[in-house]
C-alpha cells in the first residue's frame, strides 16, 4: 500500500494590469521633529515609514481613540443609544483638562457626548459615557485595556477613559496606528464625527483642534493630544485618489509642529506610493481538487480584499504566488484556510496572505471516500 503524503504545490497567480505614472523614486523619509512617528497605509496595512515605533509613550488625549471604539461598540450592541440622555456626576463634573462644559443639573445626549469627547476633547464628555458603561471609570478603562489586546494592541494599557498623566497608561505609536485602521474599518458609521471642524454645547463653540482639517481637504480624522509630560501629539488620516494613509506623530514641540510634521508624513505617503488592489474578497482566483468530498472541486479566494503598497511605478513588476498543501481532504468549511498568497518584487517578498475556502464541501458518502481513498492509493 502507498503511503500517502502532503505536497506542498506552488503555482504563479495572474494578477490584473496596473496603469499608473512611472517613478520608482521613493526618498527616504522626512525629517521628523517628534519623539516618535508611524506611517502605514489603511488598505494594505503596510509600514510606509517610522521612529521608535514601539516605544512606550503618553498618548494624552489620543487615549480618547480608544474610549470612542468602546463607545462605538457598546452603541452597536444596543447597550447606549444616541438619543439617550445622561447626566454628569459630580466626579465627571470636576475632571481636570479639556472639557465640553456640561452642566450636572442639565442632561446631554450620548450624540453631544460624543461630539463633545471627539471634537472638542471633553474630559468630562469621557466619564460620562464611561460611567454610563461600565460604573466606573476605573472598569471602563479595564474594558479599554481588554479591547487593546483583541485589537493586537501589544504594547498598551489604560488607567483612565481621558488620558490624563499616570505612569501605568502608556501605549505606542504602532499600536496607535492599529487602533485608528479598526476604528476606521469597524465603525464607518461613525468616522464623519472626526472630521467637524467645530461643535456648540451650553452655548459654548470650541474648534477641533486637528489643524489640517483647516488647510487639506483631503484630511478627515482624527485627533490630536497634549499635556505637559507628552507634549504635543497627533493622529492623522488623510485620502487621496482612492488611498487612504494614517500618520502618529508624538511628542512634538507645539500645536503647529504637530500639524507640520503630520502633513509631511501624509504627503510622503501619499506622493512616492502606490496601492493598488491585486484580489477582491470573496471572489474565486482559482481552484483546487478535493477528495472524499460531495463536491471534486472548491473555489479559492480571499476573505477580504488584497491590496499591496509599491513605489510607484513599480506595481506591474509584481508577482504573485499560490502555495497549497495538498491532497485537499473534505469537509472544508467555507473560510477555512487552504493555501497562502505570496507577492514578490523583484524576488524580495512583501506580503503574505491566507487564502481561503469560499464554499462548504461536506464529505461524500461511504463509497465516494472508498473510491478517493484508492485514488489517493495509487497516486492518481
Amino acid at each position: 500500500m502507498k503511503k500517502l503524503t502532503s505536497l506542498i504545490v506552488a503555482a504563479s497567480l495572474a494578477l490584473p494590469s496596473f496603469a499608473f505614472a512611472s517613478s520608482a523614486f521613493v526618498p527616504p523619509a522626512p525629517d521628523i521633529a517628534g519623539k516618535a512617528y508611524y506611517l502605514v497605509d489603511y488598505q494594505s496595512g503596510q509600514t510606509l515609514a517610522m521612529r521608535d515605533p514601539d516605544a512606550r509613550i503618553e498618548p494624552a488625549s489620543l487615549t480618547k481613540l480608544m474610549t470612542a471604539y468602546v463607545v462605538f461598540k457598546a452603541i452597536r450592541e444596543k447597550r447606549l443609544s444616541m438619543d439617550q440622555m445622561l447626566t454628569a456626576s459630580t466626579r465627571a463634573w470636576k475632571t481636570e483638562g479639556s472639557r465640553m462644559f456640561l452642566d450636572p443639573k442639565k442632561p446631554a445626549s450620548v450624540s453631544d457626548l460624543i461630539k463633545g469627547m471627539i471634537v472638542q476633547s471633553g474630559n468630562d464628555a469621557c466619564v460620562t459615557l464611561a460611567e454610563a458603561i461600565a460604573g466606573s471609570e476605573d472598569v471602563f478603562a479595564q474594558m479599554m485595556t481588554q479591547q487593546a489586546k483583541k485589537l493586537g494592541m501589544k504594547n498598551t494599557n489604560f488607567m483612565n477613559a481621558t488620558g490624563l498623566p499616570n505612569p501605568n497608561h502608556y501605549t505606542t505609536v504602532h499600536d496607535l496606528g492599529i487602533l485608528t485602521a479598526a476604528l476606521i474599518h469597524d465603525y464607518p458609521e461613525d468616522f464623519t464625527t472626526y472630521s467637524i471642524k467645530s461643535f456648540t454645547y451650553n452655548n459654548i463653540t470650541q474648534p477641533n483642534r486637528n489643524l489640517l482639517l483647516y488647510r487639506d481637504p483631503n484630511v478627515d480624522g482624527m485627533k490630536t493630544g497634549y499635556t505637559d509630560t507628552a507634549g504635543y501629539n497627533m493622529v492623522t488620516t488623510s485620502h487621496r485618489d482612492g488611498r487612504r494613509v494614517i500618520s502618529v506623530v508624538v511628542g512634538t514641540a507645539s500645536v503647529e509642529a504637530r500639524a507640520v510634521e503630520s502633513a509631511k508624513l501624509l504627503n510622503y505617503g501619499l506622493q512616492f506610493f502606490d496601492t493598488p488592489k491585486l484580489y477582491a474578497g470573496q471572489k474565486p482566483v482559482s481552484e483546487v481538487s478535493v477528495y472524499k468530498g460531495d463536491a471534486n472541486k472548491l473555489p479559492i479566494g480571499f476573505g477580504g480584499d488584497i491590496y499591496v503598497t509599491v513605489a510607484k511605478g513599480q506595481a506591474s513588476k509584481l508577482k504573485a504566488e499560490l502555495v497549497t498543501k495538498q491532497p485537499v481532504i473534505a469537509p472544508i468549511q467555507a473560510g477555512q484556510q487552504v493555501g497562502t498568497l505570496k507577492v514578490s518584487l523583484d524576488g524580495k517578498p512583501l506580503l503574505e496572505r491566507p487564502v481561503v475556502a469560499l464554499k462548504t464541501v461536506g464529505e461524500a458518502g461511504f463509497f465516494g471516500r472508498l473510491w478517493d481513498s484508492i485514488k489517493l492509493m495509487l497516486g492518481l
